[in-house]
Protein backbone atom coordinates (compact mmCIF):
# COMPACT_ATOMS: atom_id res chain seq x y z
CA UNK A 1 0.00 0.00 0.00
CA UNK A 2 2.84 2.38 0.86
CA UNK A 3 4.52 1.63 -2.47
CA UNK A 4 1.26 2.43 -4.23
CA UNK A 5 0.98 5.77 -2.44
CA UNK A 6 4.58 6.64 -3.33
CA UNK A 7 3.92 5.81 -6.97
CA UNK A 8 0.70 7.79 -6.95
CA UNK A 9 2.49 10.78 -5.45
CA UNK A 10 5.21 10.58 -8.10
CA UNK A 11 2.65 10.40 -10.92
CA UNK A 12 0.76 13.36 -9.46
CA UNK A 13 3.95 15.42 -9.43
CA UNK A 14 4.75 14.44 -13.01
CA UNK A 15 1.21 15.37 -14.08
CA UNK A 16 1.52 18.74 -12.39
CA UNK A 17 4.86 19.53 -14.04
CA UNK A 18 3.57 18.36 -17.42
CA UNK A 19 0.52 20.59 -17.10
CA UNK A 20 2.71 23.57 -16.24
CA UNK A 21 5.28 23.04 -19.01
CA UNK A 22 2.64 22.35 -21.65
CA UNK A 23 0.30 25.06 -20.42
CA UNK A 24 -1.04 27.93 -22.49
CA UNK A 25 2.25 29.92 -22.51
CA UNK A 26 4.14 27.24 -24.46
CA UNK A 27 1.19 26.36 -26.69
CA UNK A 28 0.81 30.03 -27.64
CA UNK A 29 4.58 30.41 -28.08
CA UNK A 30 4.83 27.43 -30.46
CA UNK A 31 1.86 28.57 -32.55
CA UNK A 32 3.07 32.19 -32.52
CA UNK A 33 6.53 31.11 -33.68
CA UNK A 34 5.05 29.09 -36.53
CA UNK A 35 2.75 31.94 -37.60
CA UNK A 36 5.49 34.55 -37.32
CA UNK A 37 8.02 32.45 -39.25
CA UNK A 38 5.41 31.66 -41.90
CA UNK A 39 4.97 35.39 -42.48
CA UNK A 40 8.71 36.16 -42.40
CA UNK A 41 9.51 33.39 -44.90
CA UNK A 42 6.61 34.20 -47.22
CA UNK A 43 4.70 31.03 -46.32
CA UNK A 44 7.29 28.67 -47.77
CA UNK A 45 5.13 25.71 -46.73
CA UNK A 46 2.50 26.78 -49.27
CA UNK A 47 4.39 28.31 -52.17
CA UNK A 48 7.51 26.15 -52.16
CA UNK A 49 6.41 22.75 -50.90
CA UNK A 50 6.65 21.26 -54.40
CA UNK A 51 10.21 22.45 -54.78
CA UNK A 52 11.04 21.16 -51.30
CA UNK A 53 9.79 17.69 -52.17
CA UNK A 54 11.93 17.73 -55.32
CA UNK A 55 15.00 18.94 -53.44
CA UNK A 56 14.39 16.11 -50.99
CA UNK A 57 15.34 13.45 -53.52
CA UNK A 58 17.81 15.49 -55.63
CA UNK A 59 21.08 15.74 -53.75
CA UNK A 60 23.82 18.29 -54.35
CA UNK A 61 26.92 16.70 -55.82
CA UNK A 62 29.55 19.06 -54.41
CA UNK A 63 28.06 20.20 -51.12
CA UNK A 64 30.06 20.27 -47.90
CA UNK A 65 28.96 17.85 -45.21
CA UNK A 66 28.96 14.25 -44.00
CA UNK A 67 25.79 12.77 -45.50
CA UNK A 68 23.46 13.61 -48.40
CA UNK A 69 20.49 15.89 -47.82
CA UNK A 70 18.25 12.85 -48.18
CA UNK A 71 20.39 10.96 -45.68
CA UNK A 72 20.14 13.84 -43.20
CA UNK A 73 16.37 13.92 -43.71
CA UNK A 74 16.10 10.17 -43.14
CA UNK A 75 18.15 10.52 -39.95
CA UNK A 76 15.76 13.24 -38.78
CA UNK A 77 12.72 11.19 -39.83
CA UNK A 78 14.13 8.16 -38.02
CA UNK A 79 13.79 10.19 -34.83
CA UNK A 80 10.37 11.70 -35.63
CA UNK A 81 8.47 8.82 -37.22
CA UNK A 82 7.92 6.62 -34.20
CA UNK A 83 5.43 5.90 -31.48
CA UNK A 84 4.11 9.46 -31.79
CA UNK A 85 2.61 8.54 -35.16
CA UNK A 86 0.95 5.35 -33.91
CA UNK A 87 0.55 5.54 -30.14
CA UNK A 88 0.72 9.32 -29.67
CA UNK A 89 -2.05 10.11 -32.15
CA UNK A 90 -4.36 7.56 -30.52
CA UNK A 91 -3.59 8.95 -27.07
CA UNK A 92 -4.23 12.52 -28.23
CA UNK A 93 -7.63 11.62 -29.70
CA UNK A 94 -8.76 9.74 -26.61
CA UNK A 95 -7.51 12.36 -24.12
CA UNK A 96 -8.26 15.44 -26.19
CA UNK A 97 -11.16 14.23 -28.29
CA UNK A 98 -11.36 13.96 -32.07
CA UNK A 99 -10.77 17.68 -32.33
CA UNK A 100 -7.19 17.10 -31.22
CA UNK A 101 -6.47 15.81 -34.72
CA UNK A 102 -7.32 19.18 -36.26
CA UNK A 103 -5.13 21.06 -33.80
CA UNK A 104 -2.35 18.60 -34.54
CA UNK A 105 -2.63 19.54 -38.23
CA UNK A 106 -2.80 23.28 -37.50
CA UNK A 107 0.37 23.02 -35.44
CA UNK A 108 2.03 20.98 -38.20
CA UNK A 109 1.09 23.49 -40.92
CA UNK A 110 2.77 26.37 -39.11
CA UNK A 111 5.40 23.98 -37.79
CA UNK A 112 6.61 23.47 -41.36
CA UNK A 113 7.81 27.09 -41.41
CA UNK A 114 9.43 26.50 -38.04
CA UNK A 115 11.20 23.40 -39.37
CA UNK A 116 12.32 25.33 -42.45
CA UNK A 117 13.87 27.99 -40.22
CA UNK A 118 15.60 25.38 -38.07
CA UNK A 119 17.13 23.68 -41.11
CA UNK A 120 18.22 27.03 -42.56
CA UNK A 121 19.96 28.10 -39.36
CA UNK A 122 21.56 24.66 -38.89
CA UNK A 123 23.55 25.09 -42.12
CA UNK A 124 24.27 28.80 -41.74
CA UNK A 125 25.79 28.46 -38.27
CA UNK A 126 27.23 24.92 -38.23
CA UNK A 127 30.80 24.30 -37.13
CA UNK A 128 33.34 22.08 -38.90
CA UNK A 129 35.49 20.10 -36.49
CA UNK A 130 39.17 19.24 -36.93
CA UNK A 131 38.37 15.65 -37.95
CA UNK A 132 36.05 16.86 -40.73
CA UNK A 133 32.65 16.18 -39.16
CA UNK A 134 30.07 18.92 -38.65
CA UNK A 135 28.42 19.99 -35.41
CA UNK A 136 25.29 22.08 -35.58
CA UNK A 137 21.84 22.69 -34.21
CA UNK A 138 20.22 25.15 -31.81
CA UNK A 139 23.25 25.23 -29.51
CA UNK A 140 25.38 26.47 -32.42
CA UNK A 141 22.95 29.01 -33.87
CA UNK A 142 22.24 30.35 -30.40
CA UNK A 143 25.95 30.83 -29.68
CA UNK A 144 27.07 32.01 -33.14
CA UNK A 145 23.87 33.72 -34.26
CA UNK A 146 22.81 35.44 -31.04
CA UNK A 147 26.33 35.97 -29.69
CA UNK A 148 28.70 34.49 -27.12
CA UNK A 149 26.82 36.11 -24.24
CA UNK A 150 23.97 33.69 -24.95
CA UNK A 151 26.17 30.61 -24.67
CA UNK A 152 24.48 29.75 -21.37
CA UNK A 153 21.19 29.37 -23.28
CA UNK A 154 22.91 27.14 -25.84
CA UNK A 155 24.26 24.95 -23.05
CA UNK A 156 20.82 24.82 -21.44
CA UNK A 157 19.35 23.50 -24.68
CA UNK A 158 22.12 20.91 -24.95
CA UNK A 159 21.45 19.70 -21.40
CA UNK A 160 17.73 19.36 -22.11
CA UNK A 161 18.57 17.53 -25.34
CA UNK A 162 20.74 14.99 -23.56
CA UNK A 163 18.14 14.33 -20.88
CA UNK A 164 15.26 14.25 -23.39
CA UNK A 165 17.06 11.62 -25.42
CA UNK A 166 17.95 9.56 -22.39
CA UNK A 167 14.74 9.73 -20.36
CA UNK A 168 12.06 10.85 -22.77
CA UNK A 169 11.70 10.70 -26.52
CA UNK A 170 14.60 8.47 -27.42
CA UNK A 171 14.40 5.56 -25.04
CA UNK A 172 11.50 4.97 -22.67
CA UNK A 173 8.55 5.94 -24.87
CA UNK A 174 9.87 4.07 -27.88
CA UNK A 175 10.73 0.77 -26.22
CA UNK A 176 7.51 0.96 -24.20
CA UNK A 177 5.51 1.26 -27.42
CA UNK A 178 7.41 -1.63 -29.00
CA UNK A 179 6.97 -4.04 -26.11
CA UNK A 180 3.30 -3.11 -25.69
CA UNK A 181 2.68 -3.99 -29.34
CA UNK A 182 4.64 -7.24 -29.02
CA UNK A 183 2.77 -8.21 -25.87
CA UNK A 184 -0.63 -7.37 -27.39
CA UNK A 185 0.09 -9.72 -30.25
CA UNK A 186 1.82 -12.65 -28.56
CA UNK A 187 0.19 -12.61 -25.12
CA UNK A 188 -2.83 -10.26 -25.01
CA UNK A 189 -4.35 -12.06 -22.02
CA UNK A 190 -1.11 -11.89 -20.01
CA UNK A 191 -1.07 -15.65 -19.54
CA UNK A 192 2.69 -15.98 -19.21
CA UNK A 193 3.98 -13.72 -16.46
CA UNK A 194 7.74 -13.35 -16.06
CA UNK A 195 7.75 -11.16 -12.93
CA UNK A 196 5.84 -8.41 -11.12
CA UNK A 197 6.74 -4.98 -9.78
CA UNK A 198 4.13 -3.94 -7.26
CA UNK A 199 0.77 -4.29 -8.95
CA UNK A 200 2.31 -4.31 -12.44
CA UNK A 201 2.85 -7.70 -14.07
CA UNK A 202 5.16 -8.20 -17.04
CA UNK A 203 4.89 -11.05 -19.49
CA UNK A 204 7.65 -13.03 -21.11
CA UNK A 205 6.68 -11.43 -24.44
CA UNK A 206 7.49 -8.01 -22.96
CA UNK A 207 10.76 -9.18 -21.43
CA UNK A 208 12.03 -11.04 -24.50
CA UNK A 209 10.91 -8.30 -26.89
CA UNK A 210 12.63 -5.64 -24.80
CA UNK A 211 15.89 -7.57 -24.60
CA UNK A 212 15.98 -8.35 -28.34
CA UNK A 213 15.29 -4.74 -29.37
CA UNK A 214 17.90 -3.50 -26.90
CA UNK A 215 20.52 -5.87 -28.32
CA UNK A 216 19.87 -4.74 -31.90
CA UNK A 217 19.91 -1.08 -30.83
CA UNK A 218 23.22 -1.64 -29.05
CA UNK A 219 24.79 -3.17 -32.16
CA UNK A 220 23.95 -0.06 -34.18
CA UNK A 221 24.55 2.60 -31.52
CA UNK A 222 27.95 1.27 -30.50
CA UNK A 223 28.94 1.41 -34.18
CA UNK A 224 28.60 5.20 -34.09
CA UNK A 225 26.91 7.89 -36.14
CA UNK A 226 27.70 6.51 -39.60
CA UNK A 227 26.08 3.18 -38.84
CA UNK A 228 22.99 4.95 -37.48
CA UNK A 229 22.68 6.96 -40.71
CA UNK A 230 23.08 3.87 -42.92
CA UNK A 231 20.41 1.90 -41.07
CA UNK A 232 17.98 4.85 -41.04
CA UNK A 233 18.36 5.57 -44.74
CA UNK A 234 17.33 2.00 -45.57
CA UNK A 235 14.65 1.31 -42.97
CA UNK A 236 12.80 4.64 -42.74
CA UNK A 237 11.63 5.05 -46.37
CA UNK A 238 10.62 1.40 -46.65
CA UNK A 239 8.61 1.32 -43.42
CA UNK A 240 7.02 4.75 -44.01
CA UNK A 241 5.71 3.67 -47.41
CA UNK A 242 4.57 0.31 -46.03
CA UNK A 243 2.67 1.95 -43.17
CA UNK A 244 1.02 4.54 -45.44
CA UNK A 245 -0.19 1.83 -47.82
CA UNK A 246 -1.91 -0.16 -45.07
CA UNK A 247 -3.51 2.90 -43.44
CA UNK A 248 -4.73 4.07 -46.85
CA UNK A 249 -6.49 0.73 -47.24
CA UNK A 250 -8.44 1.45 -44.04
CA UNK A 251 -9.29 5.03 -45.03
CA UNK A 252 -10.29 4.20 -48.61
CA UNK A 253 -12.50 1.34 -47.45
CA UNK A 254 -14.49 3.86 -45.38
CA UNK A 255 -14.88 6.60 -47.98
CA UNK A 256 -18.59 7.10 -47.32
CA UNK A 257 -17.88 7.81 -43.64
CA UNK A 258 -15.19 10.42 -44.20
CA UNK A 259 -17.52 13.49 -44.35
CA UNK A 260 -19.15 12.66 -40.99
CA UNK A 261 -15.76 11.86 -39.47
CA UNK A 262 -14.32 15.21 -40.58
CA UNK A 263 -17.42 16.96 -39.28
CA UNK A 264 -16.91 15.42 -35.83
CA UNK A 265 -13.25 16.47 -35.87
CA UNK A 266 -14.05 20.11 -36.67
CA UNK A 267 -16.98 20.24 -34.26
CA UNK A 268 -14.98 18.89 -31.32
CA UNK A 269 -11.93 21.01 -32.19
CA UNK A 270 -13.88 24.19 -31.42
CA UNK A 271 -16.14 22.96 -28.64
CA UNK A 272 -16.17 25.59 -25.89
CA UNK A 273 -17.73 23.28 -23.35
CA UNK A 274 -17.49 19.66 -22.33
CA UNK A 275 -19.19 17.29 -24.74
CA UNK A 276 -20.79 13.91 -24.25
CA UNK A 277 -20.31 10.48 -25.76
CA UNK A 278 -16.81 9.40 -26.75
CA UNK A 279 -15.39 12.75 -25.64
CA UNK A 280 -16.74 13.13 -22.10
CA UNK A 281 -15.16 16.16 -20.48
CA UNK A 282 -13.33 17.24 -23.64
CA UNK A 283 -13.04 21.01 -24.10
CA UNK A 284 -11.35 23.34 -26.57
CA UNK A 285 -8.41 23.82 -24.21
CA UNK A 286 -7.84 20.10 -23.76
CA UNK A 287 -8.21 19.39 -27.48
CA UNK A 288 -5.63 22.07 -28.29
CA UNK A 289 -3.26 20.97 -25.54
CA UNK A 290 -3.28 17.29 -26.46
CA UNK A 291 -3.36 17.89 -30.21
CA UNK A 292 -0.51 20.40 -30.27
CA UNK A 293 1.44 18.53 -27.60
CA UNK A 294 1.29 15.15 -29.33
CA UNK A 295 1.83 16.81 -32.73
CA UNK A 296 5.03 18.46 -31.56
CA UNK A 297 6.08 15.20 -29.91
CA UNK A 298 5.65 13.50 -33.28
CA UNK A 299 7.16 16.00 -35.75
CA UNK A 300 9.38 17.88 -33.25
CA UNK A 301 8.88 21.25 -34.98
CA UNK A 302 10.18 23.89 -32.60
CA UNK A 303 12.06 21.47 -30.38
CA UNK A 304 15.34 21.98 -32.22
CA UNK A 305 16.12 18.31 -32.79
CA UNK A 306 15.92 18.11 -36.61
CA UNK A 307 18.54 20.83 -37.24
CA UNK A 308 21.09 18.68 -35.40
CA UNK A 309 20.77 16.14 -38.21
CA UNK A 310 20.40 18.80 -40.93
CA UNK A 311 23.77 20.28 -39.95
CA UNK A 312 25.51 17.16 -41.30
CA UNK A 313 23.96 17.47 -44.79
CA UNK A 314 26.18 17.85 -47.86
CA UNK A 315 25.07 21.29 -49.01
CA UNK A 316 26.28 24.84 -49.45
CA UNK A 317 22.80 26.32 -49.44
CA UNK A 318 20.93 27.18 -46.23
CA UNK A 319 17.60 27.77 -48.00
CA UNK A 320 17.77 24.50 -49.87
CA UNK A 321 18.42 22.50 -46.71
CA UNK A 322 15.70 24.43 -44.91
CA UNK A 323 13.22 23.30 -47.55
CA UNK A 324 14.38 19.68 -47.28
CA UNK A 325 14.11 19.80 -43.49
CA UNK A 326 10.60 21.22 -43.80
CA UNK A 327 9.41 18.13 -45.68
CA UNK A 328 9.97 16.10 -42.52
CA UNK A 329 6.98 17.71 -40.81
CA UNK A 330 4.86 17.30 -43.93
CA UNK A 331 5.60 13.57 -44.15
CA UNK A 332 5.41 12.91 -40.42
CA UNK A 333 2.27 14.78 -39.43
CA UNK A 334 0.36 16.04 -42.46
CA UNK A 335 0.55 12.61 -44.09
CA UNK A 336 1.21 9.84 -41.54
CA UNK A 337 -0.45 11.26 -38.41
CA UNK A 338 -3.50 12.38 -40.39
CA UNK A 339 -3.97 8.92 -41.88
CA UNK A 340 -3.50 7.31 -38.46
CA UNK A 341 -6.06 9.63 -36.88
CA UNK A 342 -8.59 9.07 -39.67
CA UNK A 343 -8.20 5.30 -39.42
CA UNK A 344 -8.97 5.47 -35.69
CA UNK A 345 -11.98 7.74 -36.13
CA UNK A 346 -13.43 5.98 -39.19
CA UNK A 347 -13.35 2.60 -37.46
CA UNK A 348 -14.69 4.02 -34.19
CA UNK A 349 -11.73 2.62 -32.27
CA UNK A 350 -11.58 5.72 -30.06
CA UNK A 351 -15.12 5.06 -28.80
CA UNK A 352 -14.17 1.66 -27.39
CA UNK A 353 -12.23 3.17 -24.50
CA UNK A 354 -14.56 5.87 -23.15
CA UNK A 355 -14.02 4.64 -19.59
CA UNK A 356 -10.35 5.63 -19.78
CA UNK A 357 -9.07 2.04 -19.61
CA UNK A 358 -6.84 2.32 -22.67
CA UNK A 359 -3.27 2.42 -23.83
CA UNK A 360 -2.49 4.19 -27.09
CA UNK A 361 -1.26 1.13 -28.94
CA UNK A 362 -4.48 -0.76 -28.12
CA UNK A 363 -6.56 1.88 -29.89
CA UNK A 364 -4.56 1.81 -33.11
CA UNK A 365 -4.45 -2.00 -32.99
CA UNK A 366 -8.25 -2.11 -32.73
CA UNK A 367 -8.54 0.28 -35.70
CA UNK A 368 -6.36 -1.99 -37.82
CA UNK A 369 -8.23 -5.11 -36.71
CA UNK A 370 -11.58 -3.54 -37.62
CA UNK A 371 -10.43 -1.72 -40.74
CA UNK A 372 -8.21 -4.14 -42.66
CA UNK A 373 -9.86 -6.86 -44.79
CA UNK A 374 -8.16 -9.87 -43.19
CA UNK A 375 -7.90 -11.63 -39.85
CA UNK A 376 -7.24 -9.69 -36.66
CA UNK A 377 -4.02 -11.61 -36.04
CA UNK A 378 -2.54 -10.60 -39.39
CA UNK A 379 -3.55 -6.95 -38.88
CA UNK A 380 -2.04 -6.89 -35.40
CA UNK A 381 1.15 -8.52 -36.61
CA UNK A 382 1.64 -5.97 -39.42
CA UNK A 383 1.03 -3.05 -37.05
CA UNK A 384 3.42 -4.56 -34.53
CA UNK A 385 6.15 -4.73 -37.19
CA UNK A 386 5.51 -1.13 -38.30
CA UNK A 387 5.61 0.20 -34.76
CA UNK A 388 8.68 -1.85 -33.91
CA UNK A 389 10.69 -0.54 -36.86
CA UNK A 390 9.49 3.05 -36.44
CA UNK A 391 10.28 3.10 -32.75
CA UNK A 392 13.57 1.28 -33.26
CA UNK A 393 14.83 3.93 -35.70
CA UNK A 394 13.67 6.65 -33.30
CA UNK A 395 15.85 5.10 -30.61
CA UNK A 396 18.78 5.35 -33.01
CA UNK A 397 17.98 8.89 -34.17
CA UNK A 398 17.71 10.28 -30.67
CA UNK A 399 20.99 8.70 -29.68
CA UNK A 400 22.48 10.75 -32.54
CA UNK A 401 20.81 13.92 -31.30
CA UNK A 402 21.71 13.50 -27.65
CA UNK A 403 25.32 12.57 -28.47
CA UNK A 404 25.67 15.75 -30.53
CA UNK A 405 24.26 17.77 -27.61
CA UNK A 406 26.71 16.05 -25.29
CA UNK A 407 29.56 16.77 -27.70
CA UNK A 408 28.71 20.46 -27.50
CA UNK A 409 28.93 20.28 -23.72
CA UNK A 410 32.13 18.24 -23.64
CA UNK A 411 34.69 17.06 -26.18
CA UNK A 412 35.55 14.03 -24.08
CA UNK A 413 35.20 10.89 -26.20
CA UNK A 414 35.21 8.80 -23.03
CA UNK A 415 32.17 10.65 -21.70
CA UNK A 416 30.31 10.22 -24.99
CA UNK A 417 31.17 6.51 -25.10
CA UNK A 418 29.96 6.05 -21.52
CA UNK A 419 26.75 7.88 -22.41
CA UNK A 420 26.06 5.39 -25.19
CA UNK A 421 26.02 2.53 -22.70
CA UNK A 422 23.80 4.46 -20.29
CA UNK A 423 21.45 5.19 -23.19
CA UNK A 424 21.27 1.49 -24.04
CA UNK A 425 20.54 0.72 -20.38
CA UNK A 426 17.64 3.20 -20.44
CA UNK A 427 16.22 1.32 -23.44
CA UNK A 428 16.51 -1.94 -21.52
CA UNK A 429 14.51 -0.74 -18.49
CA UNK A 430 11.98 1.30 -20.51
CA UNK A 431 9.31 -1.42 -20.83
CA UNK A 432 8.76 -1.52 -17.09
CA UNK A 433 7.55 2.05 -16.62
CA UNK A 434 3.85 2.94 -16.78
CA UNK A 435 2.48 4.50 -19.96
CA UNK A 436 1.03 7.63 -18.34
CA UNK A 437 4.29 8.48 -16.60
CA UNK A 438 6.31 7.74 -19.74
CA UNK A 439 4.32 10.07 -21.98
CA UNK A 440 4.20 12.84 -19.38
CA UNK A 441 7.96 12.73 -18.81
CA UNK A 442 8.50 12.87 -22.57
CA UNK A 443 6.12 15.85 -22.84
CA UNK A 444 8.01 17.70 -20.11
CA UNK A 445 11.37 17.44 -21.81
CA UNK A 446 9.84 18.28 -25.19
CA UNK A 447 8.67 21.55 -23.72
CA UNK A 448 11.93 22.32 -21.96
CA UNK A 449 13.87 21.87 -25.21
CA UNK A 450 11.47 24.14 -27.04
CA UNK A 451 11.95 27.24 -24.87
CA UNK A 452 15.59 28.11 -25.71
CA UNK A 453 15.17 27.05 -29.33
CA UNK A 454 12.08 29.19 -29.89
CA UNK A 455 13.81 32.20 -28.37
CA UNK A 456 16.58 31.81 -30.94
CA UNK A 457 14.11 31.38 -33.81
CA UNK A 458 12.36 34.63 -32.93
CA UNK A 459 15.63 36.54 -32.55
CA UNK A 460 17.13 35.22 -35.81
CA UNK A 461 13.93 35.33 -37.86
CA UNK A 462 14.94 38.60 -39.54
CA UNK A 463 18.06 37.02 -41.01
CA UNK A 464 16.09 34.00 -42.21
CA UNK A 465 13.42 36.19 -43.77
CA UNK A 466 15.84 38.44 -45.66
CA UNK A 467 17.95 35.63 -47.07
CA UNK A 468 14.90 33.55 -47.99
CA UNK A 469 13.28 36.39 -49.89
CA UNK A 470 16.56 37.13 -51.68
CA UNK A 471 16.92 33.47 -52.63
CA UNK A 472 13.51 33.15 -54.25
CA UNK A 473 13.74 36.59 -55.84
CA UNK A 474 16.84 35.47 -57.71
CA UNK A 475 15.52 33.38 -60.61
CA UNK A 476 18.94 31.77 -61.05
CA UNK A 477 18.12 29.60 -58.07
CA UNK A 478 15.99 27.31 -60.17
CA UNK A 479 16.17 23.67 -59.12
CA UNK A 480 17.74 22.59 -62.41
CA UNK A 481 20.42 25.26 -62.18
CA UNK A 482 21.27 24.36 -58.59
CA UNK A 483 21.63 20.66 -59.33
CA UNK A 484 24.28 21.43 -61.95
CA UNK A 485 26.43 23.56 -59.69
Amino acid sequence: MNDFLVQLSFNDVIDMIDGWVWGWPLIILILAAGIWLSVRTGFVQIFHLGKALRFMVENENDGDGEVTSFGALCTALSATIGTGNIVGVATAICLGGRGALLWMLVAAFFGMATKYTEGFLAIKYRDKKSDGHYLGGPFMYIEKGMGAKWKWLAKLFAVFGVVAGLLGIGTITQINGITSAINNFFDPDASHIAFSIGENRFTWATVIGGVVVTLFAALVIIGGIKRIAKVSEIVVPFMAITYIVFVLIIVLSHLSSIPSALNSVVKMAFSMKAVTGAGVGITLKLAMQKGIGRGVFSNEAGLGSAPIAAAAAKTKDSVRQGLVTMTGTFIDTIVICTLTGLSIILTGADEAFVDGSFEGVNITTLAWQKGLPWSENISSFILMLCLTFFAFTTILGWDYYSERCLEYLTDSKKVIKAYRYIYILAVLIGPYLTVSAVWNIADIFNGLMAFPNLIALFVLSGIVGRETRAYFKNKNHDIKDISKK
